[in-house]
């Protein structure tokens, strides 16, 4: 009883002007995060099938590299993307004059940058506030994504190096690909 108490108290007190922000804000949200997500699993999924198939050919560090730099690309195209969603809805809104400054709004906003020449109509200005916010979100999504490409696709090198050695059993060959012998575990 107490949060339903609290939430209609905070409904309440948010200024009617405030409201729209927040009926703005929270749907581009969550579309943001639902195609951000989408997209990541997309790259996901052919990193490592490209990485994979690469890797027979080519030397796993330079494949590795490739990768990492066309994911990271990827993931940055994403973020435009979001931003543009972002700047299309304060144009459908009259906040901002143009595409160009709204894009450019946007763009500061969901990095947290900010810019000092550029501002929403006074009445949408939470939303750039709501936008910064999406921005943390999407950022952390993407740098818990890029850790795990990384771990991805650093083992499946390490299991590219370690078939080099058929004859050997897995120990060793986990200790040749690791560079050195593994630690072991008392158990």
């Amino acid at each position: 009883m107490r949060v339903a108490l609290d939430a209609l108290s905070f409904y309440l007190i948010i200024p009617i002007s405030w409201r729209a922000n927040w009926a703005w804000g929270l749907p581009l949200i969550i579309l943001t995060v639902l195609i951000h997500a989408m997209g990541l699993g997309l790259i996901n999924q052919k990193a490592g099938r490209v990485f994979t198939d690469m890797t027979e050919r080519r030397h796993p560090t330079v494949v590795f590299a490739v990768v990492m730099g066309t994911t990271t690309l990827l993931a940055t195209t994403l973020h435009a993307v979001e931003a543009g969603i972002w700047a299309i809805s304060y144009r459908f809104l009259g906040a901002i004059p143009d595409f160009k400054s709204a894009m450019l709004y946007s763009l500061n906003a969901i990095t947290s940058y900010g810019h000092e020449s550029l501002s929403l109509a006074s009445h949408w200005q939470l939303m750039g506030a709501i936008e910064a916010l999406n921005g943390c979100l999407l950022f952390g999504l993407t740098t818990a994504f890029l850790f795990g490409i990384i771990q991805k696709i650093w083992l499946l090198g390490q299991a590219s190096k370690a078939s080099q050695w058929p004859d050997t059993d897995l120990v060793k060959k986990k200790e040749a690909a690791a560079g050195g012998s593994l630690p072991r575990l008392r158990g």
